[in-house]
């Protein structure tokens, strides 16, 4: 008799396997960059859900636009920026969770530096694609905002 295939669970779990590894791979490959250039979105659903400190929206055209204003802003306001991704690990059978930090160097005279920690959440469905994505910062947005504002005693 043979055994290895009557459970059904451990199969579509072996099958999300290569799923969840290919969307690491392109969270890995496309978060530090994501103030430089375009992500990809093949590893997001169409309905994707994203919730930050500031934002709420759903649907993968407002996800294209967002990281869009990020890109923009950057360029914009700061001299340099970066995102530095720590880790990006399977937390779940269908969830992955990124650490990173932001920090950057504001385009004013005093050149104020912006610098805060995060974690994002990132919910898979069936099909292997991000439904879900949220973000919680280390700290409000009021604060990150300040930094932009004070001026840096060290020099």
């Amino acid at each position: 008799m043979d055994t290895h295939n009557t459970p059904i669970e451990p199969v579509g779990r072996s099958d999300r396997l290569p799923q969840m590894e290919q969307v690491i791979t392109t969270l890995e490959a496309d978060l530090p960059t994501l103030f430089q250039q375009d992500i990809s979105y093949e590893i997001y659903s169409q309905n994707i859900y994203f919730r930050d400190p500031v934002n709420t929206f759903k649907g993968k055209f407002n996800y294209r636009i967002i990281f869009w204003t990020l890109r923009f802003h950057a360029r914009l306001f700061f001299t340099e920026i970066y995102f530095d991704v720590h880790t990006v690990l399977p937390a779940a059978d269908d969830m992955i969770v990124a650490t990173w930090t932001v920090r950057g160097t504001l385009r004013v005279p005093w050149k104020a530096k912006v610098y805060f920690n995060g974690y994002s959440n990132y919910k898979l469905n069936q099909d292997g694609l991000i439904y879900e994505h949220i973000d919680t910062w280390d700290r409000k947005p009021t604060e990150i905002l300040r930094q932009f504002v004070q001026r840096d005693s060290s020099g």
